[in-house]
């Protein structure tokens, strides 16, 4: 085993605003017009303050701040969030979205409504829905779409009052019982029962005439597929309630199930995951909502309808809520309508596959590792497009964490892997996820630098402890972290914080 020599650059750089002169430009602007268009009330008695710089040092300031950032520039297997390579393509169309506004008439954007009414005929298929909406930004707020029409649903019905629970299960997306209660209902948390699910009973006991919703993903964030789903399902509708799925982890089984083949009145994909658009620092993202025609008259508006080749906006006769403004992070559908486009039905399948190979390749190397165990190890069918492993071994044997070892593997070029959403059911979790972009040469390394890693804890645990040595910055205190006295997030903050 040989691993490449690292170092990530360190430049001594400081923040923009205390570089550079007065006077300097890199854009000349015109003078501010004196056409009163800004009431007297509103205009400026000072200017902002704001750095001078010429373009080329604004560029190689950003330049060196980007050589300095640790993460997301390696071998990221960052499972659950299924990172994979953002095509340029994808770049490309967006763009073309720069000179449109979101409020101007319908027929000057015939072209971009005609690629979003696209993407969602497109997923339709994928899912067997009736109608999307792209403007839900995330998971969250498409679980919130689905909370607030939930509650809408019901009313409708005259039973808002009754229909007061929503279910969900211990390893399902934290957002969906965070929506759900913040909707104001009840949450109903499955345990996890011996098969890495929870069991048929469990969910007959949680059902009852106040159920309003099941809101689930699956698989799980282990990589564990519930085949009993349609069973769940039917019982879920049954009892007259409304089945969502949150479909965040779609890669591993994308055209091989359909949400409503299973029984599902609603599913969400993360565009910003499983179709090609990048995803960092928490967005632009988009959680693409669909549901069936029963449902679709609660959906937030405007969406996109096409009439004989022409392309309009409506807003649904019911909206329940709109989450976000006009039609959402529109750049981002456009990456994710060209990914799809290129790929079309055999790419497709062919990235499932190969995200599920890879990620059962990945396993049979991991679990000879010393001190590595997967979660529910009785379990023996094969996982999707990730696998939930422990360290909790290592951690009884050395000391050593599964953050320590996070942050000595960025000493060889990893990215950070992904541990597990809370609460930790796993002992010292990580969940790597290779996808289907990752080279096997690839996926080689990165578990040679844990293997490496692994064994330099049993060798010498405090230089894993003491990680990482070569990133710009050493091991932080979290109490500096968590501290506001110490951090800022703006020039007049910092300004203010440091006297």
């Amino acid at each position: 085993m040989s691993l490449r020599r690292y170092h990530a650059a360190r430049w001594d750089e400081p923040l923009i605003h205390q570089i550079g002169a007065p006077g300097r430009r890199g854009q000349h602007f015109p003078l501010a017009d004196s056409t009163g268009l800004v009431p007297a009330g509103l205009q400026r008695t000072s200017p902002p303050d704001l750095p001078e710089l010429s373009e080329p040092e604004v560029l190689n300031h950003f330049l060196r701040l980007s050589q300095e950032t640790m993460g997301m520039i390696g071998v990221s297997l960052f499972g659950t969030c299924t990172m994979k390579y953002n095509p340029r393509v994808g770049e490309q169309a967006a763009r073309r979205l720069a000179g449109v506004h979101p409020a101007q008439p319908a027929e000057t954007m015939q072209g971009m409504l005609a690629a979003v009414h696209g993407l969602d005929l497109m997923l339709r298929s994928l899912s067997g829905m009736d109608r999307f909406t792209f403007q839900a930004a995330g998971g969250a707020d498409a679980a919130w779409t689905q909370a607030v029409i939930t509650r809408a649903f019901h009313a409708a019905r005259g039973q808002r009052q009754q229909r007061t629970k929503i279910i969900t299960s211990l390893q399902s997306h934290p957002c969906n019982p965070a929506t759900a209660a913040t909707a104001g209902f009840e949450v109903i948390t499955l345990p996890l029962g011996e098969n890495g699910y929870p069991s048929l009973d469990m969910l007959k006991a949680a059902l009852g005439p106040d159920t309003a919703a099941l809101m689930i993903n699956n698989p799980d964030d282990m990589g564990v597929y519930n085949p009993e789903i349609m069973e769940w399902v039917r019982l879920v509708k049954q009892a007259g309630a409304l089945a969502f799925y949150d479909h965040a982890n779609f890669n591993g089984v994308m055209t091989k199930i359909r949400a409503r083949d299973l029984g599902f009145d609603a599913c969400m994909f993360m565009l910003h995951k499983t179709f090609g658009v990048s995803k960092g620092g928490g967005g632009p993202a988009v959680g693409a909502y669909g549901c069936t025609a029963e449902l679709a008259p609660f959906m937030p508006g405007p969406l996109v309808v096409e009439d004989s080749g022409t392309y309009r906006l409506e807003t649904p006769p019911q909206q329940a809520a709109k989450v976000r403004e006009y039609l959402g992070n529109l750049q981002q559908v456009f990456k994710a309508y060209a990914w799809t486009q290129a790929m079309g039905a055999e790419g497709l399948a062919e990235a499932s596959d190969l995200s599920v190979l890879l990620n059962n390749y990945m396993e049979k190397r991991l679990l000879t590792l010393r001190g590595v165990t997967r979660s529910h190890p009785e379990q023996t069918s094969p996982r999707l497009e990730m696998t939930r492993y422990s360290l909790g071994i290592l951690f009884e044997d050395t000391g050593v964490s599964a953050v320590d070892v996070q942050n000595r593997m960025a000493d060889f070029g990893i990215d950070a892997f992904w541990l597990s959403h809370e609460p930790w059911i796993v002992p010292q979790p990580f969940t790597p996820e290779a996808g289907e972009m990752w080279s096997r040469e690839d996926i080689d390394y990165w578990i040679d630098v844990l293997a490496h890693v692994i064994d330099e804890a049993y060798r010498d645990p405090e230089r894993v402890r003491s990680a990482p040595h070569n990133q710009v910055v050493a091991k932080l205190s979290d109490r500096d972290i968590n501290d506001p006295a110490n951090w800022a997030t703006t020039w007049a903050a910092w300004q203010r914080k440091q006297g």
